[in-house]
This record gives C-alpha cells, structure tokens and sequence, in this order.
C-alpha cells in the first residue's frame, strides 16, 4: 500500500509539473536574449553566431543579439555569462578554444562542466595551414625541413592561447618533432595581419577566410588539417597527406547555457536551433564555406564535450603547451 501511495504522488506531482514546464517552454524568450561570443569580430565564432541570432529572431519572435567580449583566451566572455542569471536571456558561443582551456587554463574563475549546461554544437570546420612566401618553403615538407634546420627561429600566430589555431600548431610541433614559437595575437584580424604582414611565419586559420590570400600570392597553402581534402580548396593536401601522417585538427562551434538554465529552455534551444542548421540554404551556405552542421541533444552533446576536454588534455601534457 505505502508503495502505491509514493507512486500516486509522483504521479500527481508530475502531472502537476508538466503544464508549467509548457507555459516556460512557450514563453520562452519573454525577453531579448545575448549570444556572448568570447572572441573577437569577423571570425568564425562571431560570423556563425549572427546567422543563428538572425534566424532564432525570426522563428521565436524575440531579439536574438550577438555581443563580442574578447579577451583573455575567451575567458573575459565566458566567465561573464558564467555570472549571469540561469533564465535563457545570455548564453555562450563556445568553441573547442574552451575544451581546451579546461586544462591548459586550470585555475579559471570558472569550470565548463561545473558551471554551464551544454544546449548544442553548431559545426565544425577544417583549417588551412599556411605559410609566409618569405620562408622559401613550397610545401609542407619544406616547411618542417626548414623549421628542423632552425630550431626556436620560426614563429607560428594563433589568436590566443587555448583557441584551435594555437592547439593545431601544438599539435603540429608535437608530431614532427620541430620547435616553432607560438605569438599569441588579441584576435583572429590581428594574427592574420602578422602572418600576411611576414611578420610572423606561419599560423593555422579558417580555410575560407584564408583562400583569397593564398590565391592572390600572399601566403602559401602547406595543408588542411581534415581527414580528406577540403571541397573549398581540393587541390590543398591535407597535412597528414603531405607530409604528418594521422594529423587532424579542426574548430568547433556550440552554444551553452548558465548552470541552473530550465531543461524546458535548454530543450526549446536545442530544438530552433536544429531547425536553422537543417535549412537547405544554411547547409549550402556552410559548405561553401568549408563548415559541416552538427546536431546532438544536450545529453549528447555534454558526451563530446568531456571526450574533446580529455582530448585536449592529453594534447597539452604531451606538447608541453602554456598559457603564455
């Protein structure tokens, strides 16, 4: 009897609850909601947040808006939607640059499992790997015969610490054998104009955004950094083809939520933005632009999330990486 009693008051207590749960759902957003976006304007992470933000306006009727706060290898941003209020109203565009962090960053005003909710990834996109037509080298082979020849002499940019640009040159450094040094750079605008500007050597970027370059003279293609060729630039080998085999590396892209954010909320995000990334014209628009779409629920996603802060950490004890 006792157990058929707890059993009828579960019941009841959830019938209680699911309605409040749909009207929270439904209302969702009552209010203008921020994308805080930790790295600077024109990268990936800024230009995929604002077609989201574009797009989740229009399907939920509330202002989706998309805020930059720069800084301090994404922590300045992160941690402040860490401090925000768990209501739906500020959320974070993360990228790998945060799995990373995890460890190479320990002491942070914040831990991403501990305080944020994953909600989604977004995509995912291959880099480029290129070169200053300074250094002389034609290919990837040159390249790292160069860097073996001078130790501690060639530089490699990144746009801060902990990002994707920094861990696949950590990467790089750790499979070949060479020592190159990295220039962290305050974001993705300055680190390109040190690379095109020669100088800096070499850096790990977005392969569209680095195309033009490479194809005008400015800077020479070493490789892409995807299992398989990339369909933006097919004549580019990949690095593992051209001279490291088993190198792979690539950015990331996923929105969290502040600890404590309702799973009717986390659930109705999840769900708008699916939508966006099936469109037809946003997949043709991603691929075009090297991006692959990727779509887990939040238990899913909070899966790839502990495996790629394990990843990272075994990449970071084996480099030797510093926050520098």
């Amino acid at each position: 009897m006792a157990i058929l009693l707890r059993a009828i008051a579960l019941a009841l207590a959830v019938a209680a609850i699911s309605p409040a749960s749909q009207a929270l759902a439904q209302s969702y957003p009552s209010k203008p909601v921020r994308i805080i976006v930790p790295f600077g304007a024109g990268g990936p992470a800024d230009v995929y947040a604002r077609v989201l933000a574009q797009h989740l306006s229009e399907q939920l009727k509330q202002s989706f808006v998309v805020e930059n706060r720069p800084g301090a290898g994404a922590i300045i941003g992160t941690d402040a939607v860490a401090k925000s209020a768990p209501d739906g109203t500020t959320l974070l565009l993360m990228s790998n640059t945060h799995t990373t962090n995890e460890s190479l960053i320990p002491n942070k005003p914040f831990q991403l499992m501990r305080d944020f909710v994953p909600v989604t990834p977004i995509n995912s996109s291959d880099l480029l790997m290129v070169a200053h037509p300074a250094t002389g080298a034609k290919n990837l082979k040159d390249f790292i015969a160069l860097a073996k020849s001078k130790p501690g002499v060639l530089n490699y940019a990144s746009s801060g610490p902990g990002t994707p640009y920094h861990m696949a040159g950590e990467l790089f450094k750790a499979m070949t054998g060479t020592d190159i040094v990295h220039v962290p750079h305050k974001s993705s605008g300055d680190m390109r104009s040190s690379v095109i500007g020669g100088h800096v050597q070499m850096m790990f970027d977005a392969i569209t955004v680095m195309a033009q370059g490479v194809r005008s003279g400015q800077l020479v293609a070493l490789g892409t950094t995807g299992e398989k060729r990339s369909a933006v630039m097919p004549e580019v080998p990949t690095v593992a083809e051209a001279g490291v085999p088993g190198y792979a590396a690539n950015i990331w892209l996923g929105l969290m939520a502040p600890k404590g954010t309702p799973k009717e909320i986390v659930d109705t995000l999840n769900a708008e933005i699916g939508k966006v990334i099936a469109r037809a014209d946003i997949k043709k628009m991603w691929g075009e632009q090297g991006a692959v779409p990727m779509t887990m629920t939040p238990a899913e996603f909070d899966k790839y999330l502990r495996a790629d802060i394990e990843k990272w950490a075994h990449v970071v004890k084996v480099s030797g990486a510093k926050p520098e």
